[in-house]
């Protein structure tokens, strides 16, 4: 009997988030649950949920916690068989509180990196609205400049990658993600890696997590012997 494994990675805009939880998905096999993949989805859907996060959305607006909790806890009561990582959600305090609730995790991964190279990769990144995918001019371009690689469609730069709204922007997730941190801290599981680049912070997350695994299932196959 193997126990599954729960996990959530934080960073900021512009710091790896996605890379890393793609390689973390790949090399353990963990669901990669992205809370951006959800809210599409639902959106697409047309649910309750997924109608009320439009409108904010349109309006240039966060997602409010209480609409962020109604889109995400359901699925992952959907997924009570599997291990998984979860990537952009919890954003805030109360979201945090509430995904506690929800259910028992064993690692929070916090990517912490510095201004200046956030500043510099958001500089250069575009992504393709409908799906979310992101692409950066500098190590991982389209084929096509301007186009997405799936559809053709055209990229664009968002409002807030611009250099004048940047440090707004980090400074803004700094002031919010201070108390998810300092909550995660309080109970042990926070793990935090910081580093300029992806390639030289990603062996540090795979050893952390092929212990922390490995350790979580030699003692779910202890009690299951007892």
């Amino acid at each position: 009997m193997s126990k599954l494994f729960r996990a959530v990675i934080m960073g900021p805009p512009g710091s790896g988030k996605g890379t890393i939880s793609e390689r973390i998905a790949h090399s353990f096999g963990l669901k990669h649950l992205s809370s951006g993949d959800f809210v599409r989805e639902n959106i697409a859907a047309k649910t309750e949920a997924g109608v009320l996060a439009k409108t904010y959305i349109k309006k240039g607006l966060l997602v409010p916690d209480h609409v962020m909790t109604r889109l995400l806890l359901p699925r992952l009561e959907e997924m009570t068989k599997y291990s998984w990582l979860l990537d952009g959600f919890p954003r805030t305090l109360a979201q945090a509180e509430a995904l506690n609730s929800a259910c028992d995790l064993d690692v929070a991964i916090n990517l912490n990196i510095p201004l200046e190279t956030l500043k510099e990769r958001l500089q250069h990144r575009w992504i393709h609205p409908p799906s979310g995918r992101v692409y950066n001019m500098c190590f991982n371009p389209p084929h096509v400049q301007g186009k997405d690689d799936i559809t053709g469609e055209p990229l664009i730069q968002q409002e807030d990658d611009r250099p004048e709204a940047l440090v707004a922007r980090l400074r803004h997730y700094k002031d919010v993600a201070k108390p998810v941190i300092d909550f995660y801290k309080a109970k042990g599981i926070l793990y935090t890696f910081s580093d300029t680049e992806t390639d030289r912070i990603w062996p540090n997350i795979s050893t952390l997590l092929s212990t922390k695994i490995s350790t979580i299932q030699s003692d779910a196959r202890c009690a299951s012997t007892h």
